[in-house]
């Protein structure tokens, strides 16, 4: 398929001549490399250009903002929410909390204006970026109830690539659950390429989950860039199964002293699904921890992907790093790549990292058969098992249910 790309900063409304300027030098550095592929080193296993010749007769970002469908809550589960459609802010609802604690507004377009030449998916980004929000929880407040930030997206996206940005604040003490939702049930063909930009300061806690809640042919990108101050503590949960294709990058700073960062995904691919995890969690300074436990499930012509780094500065004594990734494959075709690293300059650490996959336990399977329960059910709650160990370390019992039920529902295909 021959692929032609139709992007124009002129389709963005109410620019101002240095927005433009800025913009269309993102967008020419963007086109002297275009998407990815498999020569650059970080996308060795995800040739996105490749991916998208495939799927895509031409890509525009010539997008319809407008709902149009009556947009739902999650039902039974008490929350504060944003609306996105297409990535831009419709409606925003905090009933549950003092509301002078909590800043929110559209995103400041002109906020970020460094420029990567590396990642020329940022380079588009910056380029074409529209919508997304800025959040900013003040200090010393702690939500009540987590904050569901839906993304929904409208019908006649085929072709089309979404751009935005997100920031998220947690002032000193303050802590949030974020719930990062996906609802879409069009089947078309269209991109959404999201950069998230978190800032932790000193002693505040962030949890933040993403969830796909339904099959979806849509290629996904998001590339999370965290910074930590002392004491502080992020998480990140991912239950993300359904997308045709999707990549998460999390890379994250730890600044200061004792500041944690944990990662934790549970993914269950079918048919021809692509999703790939890549992190680098960077120890900046001395006493800080981090953990990674990265769980696939992989069926039919699916491929799941994990490239994981720990960057230890010299500075970084006493630093405590834990990287594992595990695979169950069910199928002859199903593919699973997996690339640890470390790179350690300090010399007082404890370091660690593993790989293994491997095809169900024959023998469980057998057991829970003589049990009465048939196969295909047996093989359910094997995987059913396996993934939600990365639940366990999820101490709100209300919150620790409701991902359950996500996770069962994504074995079940929806």
């Amino acid at each position: 398929m021959n692929q032609s790309y139709d992007f124009s900063i002129e389709k963005i409304k109410n620019l101002s001549l240095k927005e433009k300027i800025l913009r269309q030098k993102n967008l020419d550095l963007f086109y002297e490399s275009g998407f990815p592929d498999k020569r650059v080193e970080d996308w060795k296993f995800t040739d996105l250009s490749l991916i998208l010749n495939k799927n895509f007769e031409n890509i525009s970002n010539d997008i319809n903002f407008e709902p149009n469908k009556e947009l739902e809550t999650i039902k039974n589960f008490e929350h504060n929410y944003i609306f996105l459609t297409n990535g831009k802010m419709i409606s925003t609802n905090f009933e549950h909390e003092e509301k002078s604690k909590i800043l929110i507004k559209d995103y400041n377009r002109l906020e970020t204006t460094n420029i990567d030449p590396l990642n020329t998916l940022e380079l588009l980004n910056n380029a074409l970026s529209l919508g997304g929000f800025s959040l900013e929880i003040i200090k010393n407040y702690k939500l009540k109830k987590p904050l569901v930030v839906y993304n929904y997206f409208s019908v006649g996206l085929k072709n089309k690539i979404l751009n935005n940005k997100n920031s998220i604040k947690l002032n000193e003490g303050s802590e949030l659950i974020l719930i990062d939702y996906n609802e879409d049930n069009t089947q078309d063909n269209f991109i959404k390429n999201t950069i998230d930009i978190v800032s932790l300061d000193k002693n505040a806690t962030l949890k933040n989950i993403l969830i796909q809640n339904s099959k979806c042919n849509g290629h996904f990108y998001k590339y999370i860039k965290s910074s930590l101050e002392g004491s502080s503590s992020y998480e990140n949960y991912i239950l993300s199964s359904g997308l045709k294709l999707n990549k998460i990058e999390i890379e994250t700073n730890l600044n200061k002293d004792n500041c944690s960062c944990s990662i934790y995904s549970a993914l269950n691919l079918l048919e021809d699904q692509h999703q790939e995890i890549k992190t680098r969690i960077n120890h900046n300074s001395p006493n800080c921890k981090s953990y990674q436990k990265i769980k696939n499930v992989l069926d039919d012509k699916s491929k799941g992907v994990y490239q994981g780094k720990i960057f230890v500065e010299k500075v970084a004594q006493k630093t405590d790093a834990y990287q594992l990734s595990k695979a169950l494959i069910l199928s002859d075709e199903a593919e699973f790549d997996a690339k640890p690293e470390l790179e350690i300059y300090a010399d007082d650490v404890k370091c660690s990292h593993g790989s293994t996959s491997g095809s169900i336990d024959s023998d469980a399977v057998h057991y829970l058969m003589t049990r009465g329960i048939p196969k295909k059910e047996a093989v359910k709650l094997l995987i059913n098992g396996f993934l939600n160990e990365v639940l366990e370390t999820i101490a709100n019992k209300e919150l620790k249910i409701f991902l359950e039920k996500v996770l069962e529902r994504q074995i079940n295909g929806y």
